[in-house]
Order: C-alpha cells, then sequence, then structure tokens
C-alpha cells in the first residue's frame, strides 16, 4: 500500500481542526460559570452527539442491525461493563446477519 502526500496532508488537516476546536473549546470556557441549564445541557451533549451519529446507521440499514442495536442498548442499560456490551453487540449483529440475512 502507497501513501501519496495528498492524503498525509489531509490526515494532518484534520487533526488540526480536531485539536483546534478542542482547545478553542477549552479557552472559551475558561471564561465562563457553568451551572444550572447550561452545565445540563453540556452533560447531555455526548448523549446527543453519540445518537445523532448512530441513529442514521441504525434506522437505515437493515433489521439485523436494527435488532442488533436494541439488544446492545438493552444490555448498556443493565450496567454491564463497556467491553462486554460492545461483544454482546457484535456478536448480535453477526448473528442476526447469519440468521436473517
Amino acid at each position: 500500500m502507497e501513501t501519496d502526500a495528498l492524503t498525509l496532508l489531509a490526515i494532518a488537516g484534520m487533526a488540526l481542526a480536531t485539536y483546534a476546536t478542542r482547545i478553542g473549546g477549552f479557552a472559551l470556557m475558561r471564561f465562563m460559570q457553568v451551572k444550572g441549564r447550561m452545565k445540563a445541557a453540556l452533560d447531555a451533549m455526548p448523549a446527543a452527539i453519540l445518537m445523532s451519529v448512530i441513529a442514521p446507521t441504525v434506522i437505515g440499514t437493515g433489521v439485523p442491525e436494527t435488532l442488533a442495536a436494541a439488544i446492545t442498548a438493552g444490555v448498556a442499560i443493565l450496567r454491564l461493563p463497556i467491553i462486554a456490551v460492545v461483544v454482546i453487540g457484535i456478536a448480535s449483529v453477526v448473528t442476526l446477519r447469519m440468521v436473517l440475512g
């Protein structure tokens, strides 16, 4: 496999943009007091972002993937360790794809 300079430049640019937004967020939040509704909104943000990434895949792919996502969510609600949730999620999607096609 060969890597060209344009690919490496694109990866470096994406990394720079990612870290710039993180550092910018920390720099701006340093001057703000986070409490009340703002704290609640910021606490809810990771789950909302995760759902916005996962939901299109769960809804738009097929029945095995949707059922596997429901199984994985159910296992996660039981508060199992994250590695167990991941393994069960992978095993369920593989099994359901084999059974349901």
